[in-house]
């Protein structure tokens, strides 16, 4: 009987340092790519969701009554760091921290290429 709690407590200290890495990786997200490497391509189609409120084309809103920021045509470090702060909780807005929490920084990186881009 005392055998396999041995075997089984050997295992739980052998897993200890990757859980512990795990739980690094997850609690400091690595920084989003600051330099603009982003593909505008990628980011276009990753960005359609954004046009149903920020309202891409001409800036149009679908709504109407709601003050949304103007994205397009934004600088690709103001449009990196507003998307990582979300994703990160440091800058709140529900729907922004769910969108931002689905992408990875390349993606952001890749957004941020394509609505810099816009130029309206």
């Amino acid at each position: 009987m005392t055998r396999p709690l041995q075997l089984a407590a050997c295992l739980a200290l052998a897993a200890l340092p990757f859980a512990a890495l795990a739980q690094e990786s997850a609690a400091a997200p690595e920084p989003a790519d600051s330099t603009g490497a982003g593909s505008a391509e990628n980011g276009r189609m990753l960005a359609y969701t954004c046009q149903g409120c920020h309202g891409v084309t001409n800036y149009v809103n679908a709504y109407p009554n709601y003050r949304v920021p103007k994205i397009g045509g934004q600088s690709q470090e103001y449009l990196i760091n507003a998307l990582t702060e979300y994703k990160r909780g440091t800058r709140r807005h529900p729907t922004m921290q769910a969108q931002a929490n689905s992408f990875s920084d390349q993606d952001i990186a890749d957004i941020a290429a394509f609505l810099s881009s816009l130029n309206q």
